[in-house]
């Protein structure tokens, strides 16, 4: 960031208290400034083309989009925004699915105004923070002995592959998810890595040889 440059910041809850909350604090802060709010993940796609923010404080558990796949699809189309979590869960799929779909920092909202505001000057130059109990998520994550693929993958993505078993295109896909192409075009480079596939015939020929789908 250059000097004396305010860092744009959005904000991603569905709840409008947290908003509101989170806009007053943005207030205190001379080098923070409040560009936009979105009240989902949908939403803050959307909002990411026409405010171009630094920062996102993404909430996590919201409906419809949740926070790890709007942020998974923001960080696909907008690399130079970055994403800190910003939640009151700790369970270790949602701190794992939030770091691998590319946010920089995962934080409880329990967390001080202050350690917040060094949060959002630290993901705008880049450097990731985490709440002590998300680093020892991700460690024992590191511990754990490997795993078969396709354990991992999300209620989504198994709707996604059931339909790419059946045969559809990312665009027959979104019509009869009712989401967009590029959603769909996430999910399924997300189910090729978990299942470390190169292609969508190695997916579905993995899937159907594991029982991945009933």
């Amino acid at each position: 960031m250059a000097e004396n440059e305010k860092i744009r910041v959005m904000l991603v809850d569905d709840h409008a208290v947290v908003r509101s909350g989170l806009s007053a604090f943005l207030l205190a802060y001379d080098d923070l400034e409040l560009v936009g709010e979105a009240s989902s993940g949908e939403e803050a796609l959307k909002l990411c083309e026409v405010k171009h923010p630094d920062v996102i404080l993404m909430d996590l558990v919201m409906p419809g989009m949740d926070g790890a796949e709007a942020t998974g699809l923001i960080r696909q189309q907008y690399p130079q925004v970055q994403v800190v979590a910003l939640t009151s869960f700790k369970e270790g799929d949602l701190v794992e699915g939030a770091i691998k779909a590319g946010a920089i920092s995962y934080l409880l909202k329990d967390v001080s105004a202050d350690e917040l505001a060094e949060a959002i000057r630290a993901a705008a130059e880049g450097t990731p923070t985490l709440a002590p109990e998300a680093a020892q998520v991700l460690i024992q994550a590191t511990r754990k002995p490997d795993r078969k693929p396709g354990i991992d993958l999300t209620d989504r993505e198994r709707e996604v592959l059931n339909l790419m078993i059946d045969g559809m295109n990312n665009k027959q896909i979104a019509e009869e998810l009712v989401v967009s192409v590029s959603t769909i075009k996430f999910h399924v480079s997300s189910i090729l890595a978990k299942l470390g596939a190169s292609s969508r015939t190695e997916a579905v020929s993995y899937a159907l040889k594991n029982n991945l789908i009933e």
